[in-house]
């Protein structure tokens, strides 16, 4: 077993697509302007979350399943070490193969050269944001290897040389005429009248899958979890392609997360009841797939189980923002939160969006030695939420995001000042020195009504100079009224002008 468990991992290159191109708010202002996307996004997410209510009042016991879940989690976290090495254990005495990867450079380097060795030069894919975090379709596609995505919504956006946009859902950004267009242009042998049909695309997509499902001889799948006391793996999944590649092929590749590990089958159990009911809205997953190490003349003949850290390390070592370890990866978060809805999750940058992805991903990439990485655009991740707490209402594992976002701002003000008081800072120490004086309040009073030359017809301030443009930047500053309630109690106080002596007022 690797030592990495012990301190947390190195920073090192390599984590794949979990680093953001550019800073969440330039990214913003891109997404907010395609009002293709944002009616797709909006629509789903509506639609999504209307039946996953539907979904949890039917459970009487769902406050009760979530603390359950919750302490499992905390209980894992604690244990880790000692979970993984059990888990290997049971994985190597059934047959399997289990590699330890630090990042996401030796996570590919395995896997290569596990399908090399094979002697195959194509593998089918099973959904899973490990392999995507890792980038392993590039890596593989750079080696001559062809890693085809088997998951309708996955499929869609590889075809359409195109990026997830959320986790359950990855092509939630798009509608169906241009699915059909994809189709059209990147699948070989469809009809060129094939109709704009949810049918008619799903069955032009299972006639081209089905291909690939006979002839492959190499699969690689994520897991949902890793029960550890049985050395059993489990993948949640929809369509039945899941199923296929966790059967057919002679070689099965799963890459997981190390914090994936359940402790027992009991612990299992609750998870399948939350699960389901908080990504897809239903009562139990159409397919459940369960398999521990290997049994001749049933499924896979070779079994490898990659056990990925790539900055999880890093995550569990902060006490205040390792609980973002506990995700299950049900997208419940994404479909309630308001930033999301309107940007899509191509603004985050990173495999994970949404509220999960920005207490997450500035973790995983984190590489200073304050622990923020704040030089990685993905360290303005943490300032994509309204702090409006519908995340943590959503989460089946009660993992408090809102909380974990103004503790990760904080860091991130923390390292930028370099222990000198940043523009926040000042701003504070400014209104802390005017605000605990009456007259040097009523002066900033008397200043702020002096704005009103800056203020539009709608009597907002859009553009303030200097400093001041970074609040205006993102959003109008009201102007306060021409008559402040100090100066109003000043001249009516004594004089009753509302009817009422001063005293009845006062």
């Amino acid at each position: 077993m690797s030592t990495f468990l012990g301190t947390p991992s190195p920073s090192v290159p390599g984590q794949g697509n979990i680093h953001a191109l550019e800073p969440f708010p330039q990214a913003a202002a891109h997404a907010l302007r395609d009002t293709q996307m944002r009616r797709n996004v909006g629509h789903a997410t509506h639609t999504i979350r209307t039946k996953r209510l539907r979904a949890v009042a039917e459970c009487p016991d769902w406050e009760e399943l979530r603390a359950a879940g919750s302490a499992i989690k905390a209980d894992v976290m604690a244990r880790l070490p000692e979970l993984l090495r059990q888990l290997e254990e049971n994985v190597t005495a059934r047959g399997g193969v289990v590699h330890w990867a630090r990042d996401a450079a030796e996570a590919n380097d395995i896997i290569e050269g596990i399908v090399v060795a094979t002697g195959s030069d194509e593998v089918v894919k099973v959904k899973s944001m490990a392999t995507q975090e890792i980038g392993l379709n590039e890596h593989l596609e750079a080696k001559g290897i062809a890693a085809i995505e088997t998951d309708l919504a996955e499929l869609i956006v590889q075809l359409g040389d195109d990026k997830p946009s959320h986790i359950l859902v990855p092509a939630i950004h798009r509608n169906r005429a241009e699915i059909r267009e994809i189709f059209l242009e990147a699948m070989p042998g469809v009809d060129p009248d094939i109709a704009a049909e949810p049918t008619a695309l799903a069955m032009a997509a299972r006639a081209h899958l089905r291909r690939k499902f006979l002839s492959a001889r190499v699969a690689v799948s994520g897991a949902n979890f890793g029960v550890a006391d049985t050395g059993t793996l489990a993948v949640v999944e929809s369509e039945g392609n899941g199923r296929m590649c966790l059967t057919l092929p002679k070689t099965l590749v799963t890459v997981m997360g190390i914090e994936k590990v359940v402790p027992s089958f009991t612990d299992l159990e609750v998870f399948m009841q939350l699960l389901p009911r908080s990504s897809t809205a239903e009562r139990m997953n159409p397919y459940t797939s369960m398999w521990t190490g290997v049994h001749p003349g049933d499924g896979p003949e070779e079994f490898h189980l990659v056990l990925l850290d790539n900055g999880r390390t890093n995550v569990l070592a902060d006490e205040a923002g390792r609980s973002a370890l506990h995700c299950i990866r049900c997208s419940a978060c994404l479909n309630v939160c308001p930033v999301y809805e309107r940007t899509g999750g191509h603004a985050y940058g990173s495999v994970y969006p949404g509220p999960i992805g920005a207490v997450l991903s500035p973790q995983l990439t984190a590489t200073g030695a304050d622990g923020t990485g704040h030089d990685d655009p993905n360290s303005t991740l943490p300032y994509a939420s309204t702090l409006c707490g519908a995340c943590f209402d959503a989460c089946p594992v009660r993992i408090d995001i809102p909380s974990m976002l103004v503790h990760l701002r904080g860091k991130q003000v923390d390292a930028e000042r370099g222990g000198l008081p940043g523009p926040q800072a000042t701003a504070m120490k400014a209104a802390q020195w005017a605000m605990s004086s009456p007259k040097r309040f009523a002066a900033a009073e008397r200043v702020a009504s002096a704005l009103g030359g800056l203020a539009g017809k709608d009597r907002t301030v859009s553009s303030l100079p200097g400093p001041g443009a970074l609040w205006t930047k993102s959003r109008d500053l009201p102007l306060p009224p021409k008559q402040s309630f100090r100066r109003w109690w000043a001249e009516n106080r004594d004089s009753g002008a509302d009817g009422t002596d001063g005293e009845e007022t006062r």
